[in-house]
């Protein structure tokens, strides 16, 4: 027998509430707050620390070998991924299959007038040519030793800084006179003919040829700059953030873009977020339709006041036979209307709910329900075990 099979619902101090609270994020954080598993804080109560703290298998989920992510238009966390063939990680740490524009011969380096091209847009638009037939330059400060660091990437990509931090260590962002002193130029920098500065370039950068890059002089830039005979880099690495529609880097395929909320780490267990997916993926217009695993109760029990018959006293009875049977169950033991009753069963999400009544009793039977799919039927109070086991048997886990 399981001691804690059977919960009173005065004991768990349950207080559902009857309107969405006005901080509503989703509609799953709205049920929970109405249901009491927790509060508008997103603090757990008593009844949402009953839910089982683990990743329910129906819950839809994105995950690699360290994290576990649930897609929420919410979410705090972008996650790039591959619907084919499950690639995941998060969108600064996201890797895609990278091809060069266009194959080309070097062609002569020449230095052109570009007035007023001090972004990658006006230089492409002065130029006409694709932003992909531009070098990026970003420079920054290595907090360690304070070098420069002078970073290429291609105009058309976005630089991760969290890969820049795996590559270099620690960076920030180099200030005017630092720039000046490396023989840069901000705005028309490139990395031919710097002064002691740490180069890094994005692996694509090797492979396009052609660049118009900065000349280090304001108002003037480089047509046609090729790595390795125009310059070289200390580190090539992988720089850049993918996006959406790049090629998955493990078998081509179209990636895409999500917002999510973190479920899990090797050593860390987000249960507040897995009670926000369980309730996102599993809740109706009534309320919570919770799994019989990852609900807190199997069955919700609930008695009716009669005039004529103690229907409590039965419900006591009932309560005390499912716990010696090992099933979960919440009694509703409270005074309180058959209406409110109902309600919130349905709120809360119980697989089952079993309600004792006078005009059932009469006939010596309860009535069971499920909270999915909402079919009823009436037992014999004798065989009310064995229908719920069987019930519960019957249900997706």
């Amino acid at each position: 027998m399981n001691p804690q099979a059977a919960m009173k619902y005065r004991e768990l101090d349950i207080q559902t509430q009857r309107d969405f609270p006005s901080n509503m994020r989703t509609h799953g954080f709205g049920w929970l707050v109405r249901a009491g598993y927790i509060t508008r804080e997103s603090g757990v109560l008593p009844l949402g620390e009953r839910t089982p703290k683990q990743i329910h298998p129906s819950i839809p989920v994105i995950a690699n070998e360290c994290e576990t992510y649930f897609p929420i238009s919410t979410g705090s966390i972008e996650i790039i991924h591959c619907p084919a063939c499950k690639y995941a990680e998060r969108k600064e740490l996201a890797r895609f299959k990278k091809s060069p524009f266009s194959q080309e011969e070097p062609l002569p380096l020449e230095k052109v007038l570009t007035p007023d091209c001090g972004t990658i847009e006006s230089l492409a638009n002065f130029l006409n040519i694709p932003k992909e037939k531009t070098a990026k330059a970003l420079m920054y400060v290595r907090v360690a030793d304070n070098r420069f660091v002078f970073v290429v990437a291609r105009g058309d990509m976005t630089l991760s800084e969290a890969k820049l931090k795996s590559a270099v260590g620690e960076t920030r962002l180099a200030m005017a006179d630092e720039i000046a002193n490396a023989g840069a130029a901000a705005g028309y920098a490139s990395p031919i003919g710097l002064k002691d500065a740490l180069i890094i370039a994005d692996d694509l950068i090797p492979q396009s040829a052609n660049l118009a890059a900065g000349a280090n002089e304001s108002g003037y830039h480089f047509k046609n700059t090729n790595y390795g005979r125009d310059y070289s880099a200390e580190i090539i690495a992988d720089l850049v953030q993918a996006k959406a529609g790049d090629a998955c880097v493990n078998c081509g395929g179209a990636l895409e873009s999500t917002a999510a909320i973190l479920l899990s780490t090797p050593s860390e267990f987000y249960f507040e977020n897995m009670l926000l997916a369980l309730a996102e993926t599993h809740h109706d217009e009534k309320g919570l339709t919770f799994p019989k695993s990852a609900a807190p109760f199997d069955v919700y029990l609930m008695h009716v006041p009669g005039k004529e018959i103690d229907t409590r006293a039965k419900a006591d009875e009932i309560c005390e036979a499912f716990q010696r049977a090992g099933i979960r169950v919440l009694f509703d033991d409270r005074d309180e209307r058959a209406g409110v009753k109902f309600n919130d069963a349905d709120l809360i999400g119980c697989p089952a709910r079993v309600t004792v009544g006078e005009r059932g009793l009469k006939e010596n039977k309860v009535e069971v329900k499920t909270r999915k799919g909402g079919e009823s039927f009436s037992v014999e109070v004798g065989n009310i075990i064995e229908a719920i086991e069987d019930l519960l048997d019957n249900m997706t886990p």
